[in-house]
């Protein structure tokens, strides 16, 4: 099955939505273009969490990620995990959709982590078959993200980049491209960044993440449990002249602060976002937008 390439419908910086903010932003109703829902946390068919997401959905757009896909791994596809996404999608009508580019289970076995894929062309196959067969069972594409890693296969006869551009092209999806991770997974494995960002088809790039991570000395360690860090704003920068100003998002998930402090890194990634497209613009008025950046 095909389905048409759709415009881009996001704009600005969106924020991921976590239930310590429900009340604070239903009360506050913050200058947000968008937020991202953590799919599998709205899987059942009532409760709390989802009458709040219905009351957000009546103010703001929103965004599905989810990890409970497993594209990569050898076990069926969840078909009951399936149509109750796809029942979430037609309730709530999010923008994009979206999933990782890894595995999470084994022999009906959840493991609780994004588990990398081995770099070869069998498994670029067999992870855009099963992206495909799930496009298919949902009616339209979905966005699929790189994951942070730790460790390398020695079955690997591909680069990271060189496999995720792959999997995109085969199963004609989207690319949810995260900037954190690719800075983490180049760190730790010893590549480079700006050549990946060079590397990843920009016309099926949707959405940027923007998260935090912990130094533990001899490898980082993606906690998203922090600010952005220097280098990460850095590589971002260079996704933003590279793929355009893509809709971005602020991932905290863990030691998760206040929302006002949440908004201090999602109004710096928008003033970076406004600079690149003063730039394009107006080339002469870019510094322009530089003003207001928060460190």
């Amino acid at each position: 099955m095909t389905f048409p390439h759709t415009p881009q419908m996001l704009t600005g910086a969106g924020l991921g939505l976590r239930t310590v903010h429900y009340q604070t932003i239903l009360d506050q109703r913050p200058d947000i273009p968008w937020f991202e829902a953590l799919t599998d946390n709205y899987m059942n068919a009532g409760g709390l969490p989802l009458h709040y997401l219905s009351r957000i959905r009546e103010h703001y757009p929103l965004t599905f990620h989810g990890v409970g896909l497993s594209l990569g791994s050898t076990d069926p596809l969840d078909t009951a995990y399936i149509q109750g996404l796809k029942t979430l999608i037609e309730r709530f009508n999010p923008v994009h959709v979206s999933d990782h580019l890894c595995w999470t289970a084994a022999h009906g076995l959840h493991g609780n982590e994004l588990f990398p894929m081995p770099y070869t062309e069998t498994a670029q196959r067999h992870i855009a078959d099963r992206i495909d067969a799930v496009q298919n069972a949902l009616g339209q594409r979905i966005l699929v993200e790189n994951v942070s890693s730790y460790l390398s296969f020695r079955e690997s006869k591909m680069t990271e980049v060189e496999f995720f551009a792959g999997v995109a092209e085969r199963a004609d999806c989207y690319i949810l491209c995260d900037i954190n991770n690719i800075h983490v997974s180049a760190h730790n494995h010893d590549f480079d960044p700006v050549t990946y960002l060079d590397r990843l088809p920009a016309d099926r790039i949707r959405e940027l993440h923007l998260a935090g991570y912990e130094d533990q000395g001899e490898y980082l360690l993606d906690t998203h449990g922090a600010a952005v860090h220097e280098p990460v704003w850095e590589l971002y920068e260079r996704a933003l002249a590279r793929f355009g100003v893509i809709p971005t998002l602020i991932e905290w998930d863990n030691n998760i602060p206040s929302l006002e402090r949440l908004l201090q890194e999602q109004r710096q990634a928008a003033t970076r976002m406004r600079r690149h497209e003063l730039a394009v613009l107006t080339p002469s008025r870019a510094s322009e937008g530089t003003e207001g950046i928060e460190r």
